[in-house]
């Protein structure tokens, strides 16, 4: 028996209705997996922004005029927001985990580059860092460990030691690593480490847009320090720097915060801890494509054994 006009026009309107729904649905679920993608994605940048800047400014006076820049944007948005501010006592509390998790990071993460290490190589230094806020958590707050992260972690330091060891001539590389890159490296690692233990331990509860702010003035006024005690404080104007600036300023210090704020809202940090291991080997993609930085044999087994150290933890803790 055949529909009437009218009862085919609600049948036509309800199928287009679901139509519009799956084709919703369908953008929702497909945003939902892409934004902590394209989040870890930003993050990676960062080593490769680093070094299109570094020739320009020296790497204390890059990060205050990127700090400054971002606290203006920052500062207009929490306007924006109406943002709740902490109590002076969690204040200081966001302070000190701003100096960990963006003074010592992302000053020894720049000093390293700037040093002659290949933005891969730092990137997969620091990628530790699942691991040894997993050491950093049971040595300060007691926490258990369980055996698995206890295998990542050895398991990462036989990676990033298989990697060091051929970058510093241990199998007649050309260009050998000095050791002082290393050891800013290593202060980025144990700052970002530490950083987010503090944070856990003392730095809840306060708002994502203020906190960022007020660690980003705690780190503004590091790099300032260092600047003026190490540095010359010349720089080279031009487009490329401006470009870096941009790009580190916009869609790392801003954009990457958005992102993030965004998956806090959905519930899906997790999932972004889930796809940090990543981090290292896309920056050394993207550094081979811009830079031809190249990895030998050792070096890349290295890196596949320190991604699955991290992976190991950081996956299995996230399910």
């Amino acid at each position: 028996m055949g529909c009437s006009p009218v009862g085919y026009q609600h049948s036509l309107a309800a199928s287009g209705h679901l139509g519009v729904f799956h084709l919703l649905s369908f953008f929702q679920r497909f945003e939902t997996r892409l934004t902590p993608v394209v989040f870890v994605w930003l993050w990676s940048t960062g080593f490769i922004g680093a070094k299109y800047g570094l020739p320009y400014a020296e790497p204390f006076t890059l990060l205050l005029y990127r700090m400054l820049i971002t606290l203006l944007l920052l500062g207009l948005l929490a306007i924006w927001l109406k943002s709740s501010w902490p109590s002076p006592r969690l204040a200081m509390h966001t302070a000190v985990t701003g100096l960990l998790v963006h003074g010592f990071y992302l000053g020894g993460v720049f000093y390293a580059i700037q040093g002659g290490m290949p933005a891969g190589v730092a990137a997969l230094i620091v990628g530790l860092q699942p691991l040894v806020t997993a050491l950093a958590a049971v040595l300060l707050l007691r926490e258990d460990v369980l055996l698995r992260q206890w295998l990542g972690l050895l398991l990462g330091l036989v990676g990033v030691g298989m990697v060091l060891f051929e970058k510093m001539g241990g199998v007649g590389q050309v260009d050998n690593l000095p050791l002082w890159p290393l050891i800013w490296a290593a202060i980025a690692l144990v700052g970002i480490s530490i950083g987010t233990v503090y944070q856990k331990r003392f730095g809840q509860g306060v708002e994502l847009v203020p906190g960022t702010f007020i660690q980003y003035c705690s780190a503004a006024l590091f790099f300032g320090l260092g600047a003026v005690m190490l540095e010359t404080g010349v720089v080279t104007w031009n487009t490329q720097l401006l470009l870096a600036m941009g790009w580190l300023v916009l869609g790392l210090s801003v954009g990457a915060i958005l992102l993030l704020m965004l998956l806090i809202r959905r519930g899906a940090a997790s999932q972004v801890a889930s796809l940090f291991y990543l981090v290292p080997p896309v920056t050394a993609l993207e550094a081979y494509i811009l830079f031809d930085e190249r990895l030998g044999l050792v070096a890349m087994v290295g890196g596949a054994l320190t991604v699955m150290a991290v992976a190991l933890v950081v996956v299995k803790k996230a399910r």
